[in-house]
């Protein structure tokens, strides 16, 4: 599971003399894959060009060098929502919320958006939806949305060998949510909450998610949703 990780570089070193070891071979990978954006053929496929890039984008995250993230992330967002390289507009977004900038939670909202309506790699949409469920309080309901949504795209998304683990994971998120939400810790009062929650019906749970992304923007969409659905 490579967008689900928690764990950074530099946070697991024992000392600050690792991490600055850990910092210079970031600083190294990062020069590799400018070096490697460099010497790209003109006509090599824009979708590398544009993996090339994000991957800077992560490493400059580990670095913590989110001033020179976020405008590498969005660059990569224009041109990936040209291309129609969905993957890529969300991995873009994922960027751009984890640099903390100003309107890192819309680029959230708009990352959750293109990861739910388009069939990307649903572990990095089960990413996105878990962004959110952190940044919401306790007692929040758009929590309780996300969460099932994430075990929602697991199910009719996944039929490799990651199935087992992503459904873990995403059932286990869920269990989360309902614990604090409501306290619910016993198999039938879980069951009685999903119910009450309206979270047994995509029909129900979707289109609640949808409103909770339109209040996070405000009208501030980057791209027109309309057009892309189209």
């Amino acid at each position: 599971m490579k967008y689900l990780e928690s764990e950074t570089y530099i946070g697991d070193n024992e000392c600050s003399e690792d991490a600055v070891k850990s910092s210079k071979l970031l600083e190294i990978r990062l020069q590799e894959k400018r070096d490697e954006i460099a010497v790209l053929p003109m006509d090599a496929p824009i979708d590398k060009h544009l993996e090339l890039n994000l991957a800077c984008g992560y490493i400059l995250l580990d670095l913590n060098r989110y001033s020179e993230a976020w405008p590498l992330a969005k660059t990569v967002l224009e041109q990936a929502l040209e291309e129609d390289l969905w993957l890529r507009a969300v991995e873009s977004c994922d960027i751009l919320y984890q640099s903390e900038q100003e309107d890192s939670i819309k680029a959230l909202a708009q990352g959750i958006w293109l990861g739910v309506t388009f069939p990307i790699d649903p572990e990095l949409s089960v990413a996105m939806l878990q962004h959110l469920i952190d940044e919401t309080p306790d007692n929040s309901d758009g929590a309780a949305v996300a969460a099932v949504t994430a075990c929602y795209i697991v199910d009719i998304r996944t039929e490799d060998s990651d199935r087992e683990d992503l459904k873990f994971f995403t059932n286990q998120l869920l269990g989360q949510v309902a614990r604090r939400h409501s306290q619910v810790e016993e198999q039938e009062i879980f069951d009685f909450w999903v119910e009450r929650m309206e979270l047994d019906d995509p029909v129900k749970f979707l289109p609640r998610l949808a409103k909770i992304m339109d209040l996070i923007v405000e009208d501030e969409w980057w791209f027109d949703r309309d057009l892309l659905r189209s």
